[in-house]
């Protein structure tokens, strides 16, 4: 099982296993019917307060994370289910649309998910 990173406009070849789209917006300029992930879980993204607040600071980053995890502590249920997918498929890939690829939720989200495997 492996859990790997891209960001939702990337194009190239697609990786295996199922996508999830892991936003709680819907990223802009992709039509419903282009949409690349086979699901979305938006649940398990960063609040709306959260999200401002970062704004993708890297300066924020080690405190957005604490705060994202203790979010994601009190959404079990967004998490059991990410967590379903993940033992249910040999490769999960998060879908992200922020431009930062170093500090972006999916990135942070990846490592909380790593820390729960069994």
């Amino acid at each position: 099982m492996s859990i790997l990173l891209r960001r939702v406009y990337d194009h190239g070849a697609e990786p295996k296993g199922i996508k999830v789209f892991v936003d709680r917006l819907w990223p802009r300029g992709i039509s419903k019917a282009a949409a690349p992930w086979s699901v979305w879980l938006k649940d398990i993204a960063p609040s709306d307060n959260l999200r401002k607040w970062f704004a993708h600071d890297e300066a924020k980053w080690a405190e957005f994370k604490q705060r994202y995890f203790t979010e994601l502590d009190s959404a079990p249920s967004a998490v059991e289910q990410m967590l379903i997918l993940l033992k249910q498929n040999e490769s999960v890939t998060l879908l992200y649309s922020a431009k930062n690829i170093e500090f972006n939720n999916a990135v942070a989200l990846k490592e909380y998910l790593e820390g729960k495997e069994c």
